[in-house]
């Protein structure tokens, strides 16, 4: 009798992520004015220090999220291997994403359960590769308390030897140009281990919703304050209030200056 055999976890293609990169600085800024990010220290002292499986936890409010991500995931561990879910139909039609570290899952099934946990497991046996992670597991605001989680990131916490989670807040907002801001926040790491006897499913969901709770707060005022100098930026769009409205304050400007004389 034949056993099946379970598919290898393709590892993401350097060339792919760098020619995509490329794409990306020159796409990204036509549609916002930077994308700036607050606290890397926090995730480059856990990566330095990574011992057992490393995941990144963020929020999911934007379509923009996985963009971002790429983006933020080489500014903070440009070495490590970068990998994470999607939805099995999205990843039939954007194959090309599967060279780059995403892996298709079935939504709202066991086999997807399945498929997770195996793609988990064969990252997570790989040196410097961290998993990124939506545990909302939809499009949701910034703004709704408390946080909830679907099963699977918490499931996969409390069932590992040791993992460190590393929360991320992610928030898009206007702030004084015509483009806006992506903002990202590196959050404190929370560690789970086998030798806390206490640590079960439960215990481990609510924090993870804390963590991520204190980091998208702790953004939602730096948004608030609108000051850049909170960030590193990591890549800059353009400046200005579009050429529409340069144009009209040019002719404003000659017109004052033409009634004045």
């Amino acid at each position: 009798m034949k056993t099946a055999r379970r598919s290898v976890l393709p590892r993401p293609s350097r060339a792919m992520l760098t020619w995509f990169r490329l794409y990306l600085r020159w796409y990204v800024p036509r549609h916002f004015r930077a994308v700036r990010l607050a606290h890397a220290a926090r995730f480059e002292q856990a990566a330095r220090e990574e011992t057992g499986a490393l995941v990144v936890a963020l929020n999911h409010p934007s379509w923009w999220d996985p963009l971002t991500c790429m983006l933020v995931a080489h500014a903070l561990m440009p070495e490590h291997d970068h990998y994470g879910p999607m939805d099995a139909v999205e990843a039939e039609r954007y194959g090309i994403l599967r060279r780059m570290g995403l892996f298709p899952v079935e939504q709202h099934s066991p086999r997807g359960a399945a498929q997770f946990l195996r793609a988990s497991q064969q990252i997570f046996s790989r040196p410097r590769s961290v998993l990124w992670m939506t545990p909302q597991g939809a499009f949701t605001d910034v703004r709704p308390r408390p946080l909830t989680f679907r099963a699977g990131l918490s499931v996969l916490a409390a069932r590992l030897p040791r993992v460190t989670v590393l929360p991320l807040a992610v928030e898009y907002a206007f702030w004084n140009e015509r483009l806006p801001e992506a903002l990202v926040n590196c959050g404190a790491p929370e560690i789970f281990s086998a030798t806390d006897e206490s640590r079960t499913v439960e215990s481990v969901d609510a924090r993870l919703a804390g963590a991520l709770t204190a980091a998208s707060d702790e953004l939602m005022q730096m948004s608030v304050a609108r000051n850049a100098a909170d960030f590193e930026t990591i890549l800059e769009g353009g400046r200005g209030m579009g050429s529409i409205y340069s144009v009209w304050q040019s002719l404003a400007h000659r017109r004052g200056r033409h009634t004045q004389t």
